[in-house]
């Protein structure tokens, strides 16, 4: 059976940790060469992917800086030869995100520099190379930017500064999704609900703070990181190959309902 993403190149940027490490190894089982775009150290996913019988490099990528960006779409090009997906993954929720009246200028742009900028610098220097690939190979190149379903909804809980810049990034995907749909190149939005990773863990740091959100999830659980990263493969892989300018919200039905079930989680 031939993987999903079989003679595909892929950058994932944030892919040194959380949901964009098990994005590269996942990516990297279903064929992918991976290169991980990172500002951090991703020794310990590319010792996974390697050992699991995987092919990826990483390089140092700070995704708000142009020159950072761009260097990193070379060495992607350079080290495997092609760009054919390009995971807009990484970002950031900061804990002084709060309503407009008492979120700081500092966290307001942060928050946008690298949510925001950073996925338009990304697909700034991947998109000409990603319309060479797709001449190339005859099948449509994948951007899947990583949104949230907060861009669909308000919250009493606020992260402003979040929540704008998430908003962005799916009137961005739409925008792309126009310009290139004829030249090669779907563009497409991923909008995860609250998934217990280690930026949602420390960010919900109290059982309190927990409580507050599940009881508007109506399957009463936060979602998991390989169910966030299957709708990623989706999107990445030709099995989405008349999709562009969409946004997959996978979200355990938070976006779907106005009055959630009693009773315990299932399963």
């Amino acid at each position: 059976m031939k993987h999903r993403l079989a003679d595909k190149v892929a950058l994932i940027t944030g892919g040194a940790s959380g949901l964009g490490r098990v994005g590269a190894e996942r990516f990297a089982a279903e064929g992918a060469r991976v290169i991980i775009a990172d500002i951090g150290d991703a020794s310990d996913a590319l010792d996974a992917i390697s050992k699991a019988g995987g092919a990826a490099a990483a390089v140092r990528c700070d995704v708000s800086d142009d020159a950072s960006v761009r260097d990193s779409i070379e060495f992607a090009i350079t080290t495997f030869g092609d760009l054919h997906v390009l995971y807009n993954n990484a970002g950031v929720m900061l804990s002084a995100d709060d309503d407009p009246t008492n979120t700081p200028d500092d966290v307001i742009q942060t928050t946008l520099d690298i949510n925001v900028k950073g996925v338009l610098l990304a697909c700034r220097h991947a998109i000409p190379h990603m319309i060479e690939s797709a001449r190339r190979c005859g099948e449509a190149s994948s951007i899947v930017n990583v949104a949230s379903f907060v861009a669909h909804l308000g919250a009493a809980t606020p992260q402003i500064a979040y929540t704008a810049s998430k908003g962005a990034v799916l009137a961005m995907t739409r925008e792309m999704a126009a310009i290139y749909a004829r030249r090669g190149v779907r563009v497409n939005a991923l909008c995860p609900g609250p998934v217990m990773t280690p930026l949602l863990a420390k960010f919900l740091s109290d059982d309190a703070k927990r409580q507050r959100r599940l009881v508007h999830i109506p399957m009463g659980r936060f979602g998991e990181a390989h169910e966030i990263v299957n709708g990623a493969l989706f999107l990445a892989s030709n099995e989405s190959s008349w999709m562009t300018g969409q946004s997959l919200v996978i979200d355990g039905g938070i976006t779907s309902a106005y009055v959630t079930p009693e009773g315990p989680s299932w399963p």
